[in-house]
């Protein structure tokens, strides 16, 4: 079976979230299960040169974006025995930063259309091409209106991942024939609450509708999560379905990691783990007590449930815990974060930033790791905390539902709390803390968050699985 994977962004050569991370790890995964599987994306220009060196170019071809006919050129790189295609156009592309221009909607529907015309000229025919997020939404549109017809094309089935709904690709009405090349018989397709709707469209025409966990695929057919999809997602709901995200343990694994400290693994952490709370806590300017460090790698933004922290952190403080904030985001959420610093120095430690090597020490050197989100499509933060033994107290939202499990009942690996209520937060932190005070327990609790698999295999069966049925479909 051949898979080609399109995304706006993967790591390492692009990334900007959670999409990146899947991008550069899941495609490996795929192809250690025996499946063909290879990446398009396009070549940005503030990609690494490291990387940029390595390109083969290819060939050179147009693509029809509107009434128009743009350049694309395409180049090649295997990385980790993964074949990786760029497609360029300086216009587009060549600009700081992935998202955000006044053109977004101009820019990815050249990349969709690139993708399609790509295989004109490439030794790849895919039996599923899968598309992720808004950005390559009307690839599963282009292949049906204009590409069906074409004996290479005819078989090809297409699967689409939402990775977070609440960016669908939504535009006026009048970018529909002048830059989506899309014919007013055809409007239907991508028309939705009286606008141009990328992901509508991906949602209406591809064979399979995936989410990043089996809970986000059903929260999002309510109104609370949906961003105005649910009525939509109802109807197709029966190709709709969630399989869970996994990380890399490769490259988050304690025991190799260069950032820490000291290194350890689920036997060695109870000599090791300290001395990266010890590094920590001179980090942050903490004091060195032996009380619970609660940490936070975090955007701070709303949906985060920042301000649920917001509302009791210095009950948090107060109980004798110290609490560490690594992120930026909203002014108001930095400057809250930052005045709690500094009204409670040695037992909060704040950082308006995000430094990769900061966070991995962090990981390693936080006793829990909180995540009070209100909405969470999967979240690989609690994986990474589970990997380097600290305990996530996480709500049950998305995919933190599906990763953490109350410890309650004797078998879980973390905290949780149902609720968007700061007070029901508070009370699983103190649970946590509660659990924190009996060593031998805690201890039992931190083998338990470090043997848990979360990597891409498990996900990568369910996606091979799930191109399987899409194939057999007419």
């Amino acid at each position: 079976m051949n898979v080609l994977f399109c995304a706006s962004e993967a790591a390492p050569f692009a990334a900007s979230g959670g999409l990146g991370d899947v991008a550069g790890s899941l495609p490996r995964a795929i192809r250690n299960r025996k499946v063909a599987c290879r990446v398009v994306m396009p070549l940005y220009g503030d990609m690494k040169q490291e990387y940029r060196e390595k390109l083969t170019y290819i060939t050179n071809f147009t693509v029809p974006v509107g009434w128009r006919n743009q350049y694309c050129g395409l180049f090649e790189l295997t990385h980790n025995g993964v074949k990786y295609y760029f497609l360029d156009n300086e216009y587009y592309f060549k600009r700081t930063g992935l998202y955000g221009f006044y053109d977004d909607g101009e820019r990815f529907a050249f990349f969709s259309r690139a993708i399609l015309e790509m295989l004109f000229h490439v030794d790849f025919v895919p039996d599923v091409i899968h598309a992720n997020d808004w950005q390559t939404a009307l690839v599963p549109v282009y292949l049906n209106l204009y590409y069906r017809h074409l004996e290479q094309y005819r078989s090809i089935k297409t699967v689409f991942t939402i990775h977070n709904i609440q960016y669908q690709g939504k535009y006026g009405m009048e970018i529909l024939e002048d830059t989506l090349a899309i014919g007013r018989q055809d409007a239907h397709l991508v028309e939705y609450d009286g606008c141009v709707n990328f992901m509508k469209g991906a949602i209406e025409c591809a064979d399979k509708v995936t989410t990043v966990s089996p809970s986000y695929a059903g929260e999002i057919l309510d109104p609370w999560y949906s961003h105005g999809l649910d009525d939509l997602l109802r109807q197709k709901q029966y190709k709709l379905c969630g399989i869970l995200n996994g990380i890399d343990v490769k490259s988050y694994d304690p025991a190799t990691d260069p950032n820490l400290a000291a290194n350890f693994d689920a036997n060695s952490f109870a000599e090791n783990k300290p001395k990266c709370k010890k590094e920590l806590q001179e980090i942050f300017g903490l004091h060195d007590w032996p009380v619970p460090v609660v940490a936070m790698v975090t955007r701070l933004v709303g949906h985060k449930g920042v301000d649920l922290v917001r509302h009791v952190a210095q009950d948090i403080v107060n109980s004798g815990l110290q609490l560490v904030v690594l992120g930026s985001g909203e002014a108001a959420y930095e400057s809250f974060f930052s005045e709690l610093a500094a009204r409670n120095p040695g037992a909060v430690g704040v950082k308006i930033a995000f430094v990769p090597s900061l966070a991995r020490k962090i990981y390693a050197g936080a006793d829990m790791f909180l995540m009070p989100s209100k909405s969470e499509p999967c979240g690989l933060s609690q994986m990474v905390a589970l990997r380097y033994g600290t305990i996530p107290i996480v709500r049950e939202t998305g995919g933190l539902r599906d990763s953490i499990h109350d410890s309650g009942d004797g078998w879980g690996n973390g905290f949780t709390f149902r609720s968007y209520n700061a007070h029901d937060m508070l009370n699983a932190v103190l649970r946590a803390k509660t659990g924190y005070e009996y060593p031998d327990g805690w201890q039992q609790l931190v083998k338990r968050a470090m043997e848990c698999d979360f990597s891409w295999s498990a996900s990568a069966k369910q996606y091979v699985e799930m191109y399987e049925q899409v194939c057999q479909l007419w």
